[in-house]
């Protein structure tokens, strides 16, 4: 083994009831350098990362670090000897400040009895002015956007002084100058020597911070490659097996009548200030801007999970209360929330009963009990239409990728038979190829007339899908392009004009 490999995994297979989710595969990341894992929603990125981390143990292989064998038995022993992870689905203890969320089960002890709350503070500092993060240690968790989040876990893992971090898609909750900041904590990191393994399906990023390539496909290693010898195709056609020549369908929907009108919407318990939209049947309508801006909000108002404090919402010109998701569900609005862990699965419950539980009614029989054969027949409708990788109907969701459970839920909505379908980052985390796959699912549902509002962090996403796009800023809508004769520096401008 070089010197300058930090970590060596080789021969490492995992198997699941029903599905081999690694086969054989190897990985191995230099000191001070970026490593890149690239694949296919379900190719087996994360299993291999948690097989690393101690969370799934192993069926077979060997992991070498700093050329000695390890075999961590759990995330805390993963931790202790230097190897940290920053998931992609958040689970953090959000009743609780940004402090115990750092230092949660191993609290500096005055005496070994009580916690040191005042060196507590002084290193959450410290690590912060290092970082560069300027977020009040004293917050509590929940009350923080997504993105603060994100940046407080990167935090909680340098401060382990660890050896190796994974970022798992790191970037998916993030503004552009949030992305910038936390590049410039990765090349402060790779210049100390850690090493730096990162998950991501965005093809620019993966270009512009990495070193190093390793490609995976159905559970298998594929290729190992510097970044600099491999081009954006090229790394496409290895992670999905074939040529994608197309990054976008062709818009093929045709915008009728006005369906969606949106009146003066002001929040209740946030920073929407009257914001007004109409939306057409048969129309993608993108909804761009910063973080904070609104985006989210403006979704959840319509569909009654946040109180409005003013507005009317009109669908075919009727009003509609939509004083909670129950009746906004039966007045024909479904919305996919951007927290598809928090808010969007039941992890203990199969992909069976995560696709029906929107849709009960559907399967009712004589009014008293549910089909099994009509839930099965619609369940694998959508798995086949979504091409979700699963063992079973039956598995738990949660032992699911993160692409494969957006997947579930957006086919649980498509079962509601919804006029107006809401979609909250709806390829957060998703790779290309299923990427392709939702695009299009989401422009035949236009062209049967549906009406479609979309938030994307994306700029790409949403020039590329959408065929209008109202831009947020400070909780106002700060203007409305047409997709095809905008630019992105049209809309950074509109994005800016009240913060």
């Amino acid at each position: 083994m070089g010197r300058d490999v930090l970590l060596k995994m080789e021969g490492i297979s995992k198997t699941f009831p029903g599905v081999k989710a690694l086969d054989n595969v190897k990985l191995e990341v230099k000191a001070g350098t970026v490593h890149a894992l690239m694949g296919e929603n379900g190719a087996g990125k994360s299993t291999l990362m948690k097989c690393l981390f101690g969370m799934y143990v192993k069926d077979s292989g060997h992991i070498y670090l700093d050329g000695k064998e390890i075999d961590f038995k759990s995330s805390k022993e993963a931790l202790d000897n230097g190897v940290a992870m920053v998931h992609q689905e958040l689970n953090q203890a959000l009743k609780r400040n940004v402090m115990d969320n750092i230092w949660l089960g191993r609290y500096p002890k005055i005496a070994g009895i009580m916690v040191d709350e005042h060196k507590m503070r002084q290193d959450t500092e410290a690590i912060f002015k290092e970082l560069g993060i300027e977020v009040d240690v004293h917050r509590i968790m929940g009350d923080m956007p997504v993105s603060q989040r994100q940046m407080v876990e990167i935090a909680k893992a340098v401060s382990y002084n660890s050896k190796v971090i994974v970022f798992d898609e790191p970037t998916s909750s993030l503004t552009e100058e949030e992305v910038e900041h936390l590049f410039e904590i990765i090349n402060m990191l790779r210049d100390r020597g850690v090493g730096i393994i990162y998950i991501s399906h965005k093809m620019a990023e993966i270009k512009r911070i990495s070193d190093e390539i390793t490609i995976m496909r159905d559970g298998q290693w594929v290729a190992t490659e510097p970044a600099a010898n491999l081009e954006m195709n090229d790394i496409i056609r290895l992670m999905v097996g074939r040529e994608l020549t197309n990054q976008f369908p062709p818009k093929t929907n045709k915008p009728g009548e006005v369906s969606l009108r949106v009146e003066d919407v002001t929040g209740m318990y946030n920073q929407l200030r009257k914001v007004t939209f109409e939306a057409h049947q048969g129309e993608i309508l993108g909804i761009a801007g910063l973080d904070s801006s609104g985006r989210s909000e403006t979704l959840e108002s319509i569909f009654g999970i946040r109180t409005r404090k003013t507005g009317k919402i009109f669908l075919h010109g009727k009003e509609c209360l939509n004083r909670n998701a129950g009746e906004s569900i039966k007045n024909g609005f479904a919305l996919l929330t951007e927290e598809r862990r928090a808010t969007g699965i039941f992890g203990g419950l199969s992909i069976k009963e995560n696709t029906v539980i929107s849709s009960l009614k559907r399967h009712k029989k004589f009014g008293i009990y549910l089909s099994e054969k009509s839930q099965r027949e619609d369940t694998q409708f959508y798995i086949d239409a979504m091409r979700t990788k699963t063992p079973s109907q039956e598995t738990k969701i949660r032992s699911l990728s993160g692409g494969n459970q957006q997947k579930v839920i957006i086919g649980r909505w498509l079962l509601t038979e919804p006029e107006v379908l809401l979609l909250d980052e709806p390829t957060r985390g998703i790779d290309v190829g299923a990427k392709y796959e939702i695009y299009q699912l989401i422009i035949d549902l236009a062209n049967k007339g549906k009406t479609v509002l979309m938030v994307s962090s994306e700029m790409p996403e949403l020039l590329g899908v959408c065929d209008r796009i109202i831009v947020m800023s400070g909780g106002r809508v700060a203007g409305e392009v047409d997709a095809r004769n905008t630019s992105q520096e049209e809309i950074m401008t509109l994005a800016a004009k009240y913060v």
